[in-house]
């Protein structure tokens, strides 16, 4: 690749979290930016752009093809104190703009594992059919075992209807992103579906910073129950890509939620 947006590139090289598409720091004679390369790319394009029209912090779509999207360079730094509060409202204000039913009008996919965003009005259905149980040939059977009576049980553990949100679909740290004036929402998988989905993959792995509670605002009552079923999923994808040692991740979810 010798030239992007018109201009030609003098330098490339590669950045951080690229295991499911190659990510590239691509240096113009004008600006830097960053391209990244996979199947996917219009996809995710379409999605930071449905983001954007709400006002969440994501990088700038500058130009996408068949396989390349090409993004604004955001300079990661020492982010200041109140950085977690305001994009705890900045999330808050993009979980604000709901749809009419809970999916996405694409599907799309986590590496090798495909994710079914056919839209259902039921949220309990929807977590079941396109969530929990999607793929369940390829976990082990005692735990797709698990997982059905489990998805049996969803329409008495979960909202029927609960406000169908922009959901960024992958908040974990490692799609955050701190400058210094503010974090930023990047590598999106996104859809329609409960709010608290996005909070509860931000607490899988780790804590929000000091302020975020705070900025996003009060949750329904319940949520404490809600929050493992929802984290059953991310680590179901983890468990399918990675291998059996997030087998654990997934029995302490089920654990949690009785199943």
């Amino acid at each position: 690749m010798t030239r992007i947006l018109g201009l030609e590139v003098l330098d490339s090289r590669p950045l951080h979290g690229g295991d499911l598409s190659e990510v590239r720091l691509i240096t113009l004679p004008d600006r830097q930016v960053v391209v990244k390369r996979g199947r996917d790319v219009a996809t995710e394009a379409r999605m930071l752009r449905a983001m954007a029209r709400t006002g969440a912090p994501v990088p700038q779509v500058l130009e996408v093809g068949d396989d390349v999207l090409v993004l604004s360079y955001l300079p990661e730094t020492t982010p200041a104190t109140d950085t977690w509060r305001r994009l705890g409202a900045d999330l808050a204000r993009m979980h604000g703009t709901v749809g009419d039913r809970y999916g996405w009008d694409e599907d799309h996919a986590f590496g090798a594992v495909r994710i079914d965003n056919t839209p259902n009005g039921d949220w309990p259905g929807f977590w079941a059919e396109r969530r929990l149980l999607s793929g369940i040939a390829d976990v082990p059977q005692d735990l797709a075992g698990r997982l059905e009576r489990l998805a049996a049980r969803l329409p008495g553990l979960l909202p029927k209807t609960p406000p169908a949100a922009l959901l960024h679909g992958d908040l974990w740290a490692g799609n955050l992103l701190f400058t210094a004036e503010r974090g930023w929402l990047i590598d999106p998988a996104c859809y329609h579906g409960d709010a608290e989905v996005d909070l509860a993959m931000l607490h899988l792995f780790g804590r929000p910073g000091p302020g975020f509670d705070e900025g996003y605002g009060a949750l329904r009552p319940g949520w404490q129950d809600r929050r493992p079923i929802y984290q059953l999923w991310p680590a179901l994808v983890h468990l399918r890509l990675f291998g059996q040692g997030y087998r654990g991740m997934v029995e302490r979810c089920l654990g949690a939620i009785g199943a």
